[in-house]
């Protein structure tokens, strides 16, 4: 059974899009949710990957020791609830985070969950251990962190060299899921075991993941599905009519465009299209600054003043977004900043035209 109501989804966290459709069946357990991802990630480890494509998928195989609560914005502090912690408290100092965590947990082959998972996954994170990750993308999150300590069974603290009120906040991440101790790193890649509402079935690069109900969840009466199936479609024509033609339940949140969502909504009034400018999308242009010609300090300004911020938003996403939104202050972000500040940066005051005369004249020298 599939879901009988559609959604197309534009920007969003991957796995609050996907629960955000269990309210509508929260009466009817059962089906197997269809979507489609553009992409086939290299493995099926969250801690070893660094793309949305693998690490969607298999968020709802694990757990974290903290998570943002999905009926809220995710904007604060406030925002952040118990997972398979639960609880936290500070230290006065603030250098020392200690976590009660979950008793009776087990991960997916049967194993009991304990404090020594928490310390066995930050070891591969901070390269501190005998284990280690084919590749590590987010080793650098944890530089702040001298040590993680296990407090008997169900008690793990984290000390910190200095303060950082954040770091709570990277826990909660989708990329700070708990491994387990007992599974080596490469037979996370393949077949990964977490202690989520889902269990991996199967990957077949190129084609499709799949998960399906972990009946054992500790959290009583979920996950209401049955299962999750991502079929892997690279051309977002291609994956955009599958959807219109009933293929998919829903969308992949990311690849979207607004001309697009109102296509689809053309096509098919009954699907649910949401657009939420707040869901943490962001746009770059990344340059090597290693080689030439952008080692260049003053190349690299000309380029940030001669972007029209303002255009490209108006053009792309139809003026539904913010200019330096990920820099600015609440409501837009959280530790950011002010929009007077903002303006002092290079290409982000609204006088584009002053902005490219500053940079004709760096290029000029």
């Amino acid at each position: 059974m599939a879901f009988q109501v559609r959604n197309a989804v534009l920007a969003g966290v991957l796995l609050g899009a996907l629960l955000g459709s269990g309210a509508a069946v929260a009466q009817k357990q059962g089906g197997i949710l269809k979507m489609y991802t553009p992409d086939s990630p290299a493995s099926m480890s969250i801690h070893e990957e660094a793309t949305v494509f693998a690490i969607g998928p298999m968020m709802g195989v694990f757990n974290n020791l903290v998570m943002f609560d999905q009926h809220v914005k995710q904007n604060s502090l406030e925002a952040i609830i118990p997972d398979l912690a639960t609880g936290w408290s500070w230290s006065e100092e603030g250098t020392t985070l200690t976590f009660p965590l979950r008793q009776g947990v087990k991960w997916h082959d049967g194993q009991p969950f304990t404090a020594k998972d928490v310390q066995c996954t930050w070891a591969l994170l901070m390269e501190t251990g005998g284990e280690k990750l084919r590749v590590n993308p987010r080793k650098s999150w944890y530089r702040n962190v001298e040590e993680v300590v296990a407090n008997g069974d169900f008690e793990v603290t984290f000390h910190l060299r200095r303060p950082q009120p954040a770091f709570l906040m990277l826990l909660a991440s989708s990329s700070a899921v708990i491994y387990p101790c007992h599974v080596p790193p490469r037979e996370m890649r393949q077949h990964p075991i977490g202690t989520g509402p889902f269990k991996f079935i199967e990957f077949k690069p190129n084609e499709y993941i799949r998960v399906s109900r972990n009946t054992d969840y500790w959290k009583k009466d979920r996950p209401y599905l049955d299962g999750i199936e991502y079929t892997i479609i690279k051309n977002l024509a291609t994956a955009t009519l599958a959807f219109v033609s009933g293929k998919f339940d829903m969308t992949f949140p990311y690849t979207l465009t607004i001309p697009l969502l109102k296509d689809v909504q053309r096509q098919l009034p009954q699907a649910i299209c949401e657009l939420t400018p707040d869901g943490g999308i962001n746009r770059h242009i990344l340059v090597n600054r290693d080689t030439p010609p952008f080692d260049n300090p003053d190349l690299r300004k000309a380029m940030a003043l001669s972007l029209d911020r303002k255009a490209f938003i108006d053009i792309l996403t139809e003026g539904q977004g913010e200019i330096g939104g990920i820099l600015q202050p609440l409501p837009e972000g959280l530790w950011g900043t002010p929009p007077d500040q903002l303006k002092q940066l290079p290409g982000y005051d609204p006088d584009v035209q002053n902005n490219r005369a500053q940079a004709r004249q760096l290029m000029e020298k």
